[in-house]
């Protein structure tokens, strides 16, 4: 195989990119943070649909979170380690706050997004899926992160494979495929 060819191979093996996922997570929070539905869980699977809707359309990660099945969605692993991290850090506050009958987490950043750290490519992908997602509860992303073949196919409290993304149905997939033969 020469070195032409391997440039065509896809990775998807998760490469978990902290600087670039801290950058996404205080984007969000500066464009959806503020609206009443957007707790932990809406994040989580606003991280998810980001990160595998970039890569079936690019066939390239833009963070490379590890997501793991869990029940009620995809669960990114290093969340809770880069919040503590940032909090730490001065990016943003975590509050607890009473959300109808039940407790929900939320962010609020302190800092802004750096813009040199996501080209316009990511920034106008985000923007698409926070468009498309960012208004739904959290039962309804949730409910519609079940109907993803990554989720689908994957066993619980195991990690979801990207590949899974290129076997994705007509309601979740975001890739106009040619027609077959």
């Amino acid at each position: 195989m020469n070195i032409e060819e391997k440039q065509d191979i896809r990775n998807s093996n998760p490469q978990e990119n902290i600087g670039k996922l801290k950058q996404v997570l205080l984007y969000i929070l500066e464009k959806v943070g503020a609206k009443p539905n957007v707790g932990k869980t809406v994040l989580f699977k606003l991280l998810y649909f980001i990160d595998c809707d970039y890569y079936e359309l690019y066939e390239e990660q833009l963070m490379g979170l590890r997501y793991v099945k869990k029940q009620f969605g995809p669960f990114p692993l290093i969340f809770d380690e880069t919040i503590k991290e940032m909090k730490e850090m001065g990016q943003l506050e975590e509050i607890d706050i009473p959300y109808y009958d039940k407790k929900q987490t939320r962010y609020f950043p302190l800092v802004s997004s750096d813009p040199d750290m996501l080209t316009a490519q990511e920034v106008n992908h985000i923007d698409e899926v926070l468009k498309k997602h960012s208004d739904k509860t959290a039962v309804e992303i949730s409910d519609f992160s079940h109907k993803d073949i990554p989720w689908i196919s994957t066993k619980e409290g195991e990690t979801l494979d990207y590949e899974g993304v290129f076997y994705r149905n007509e309601s979740t997939s975001v890739r106009t495929y040619p027609d077959e033969i």
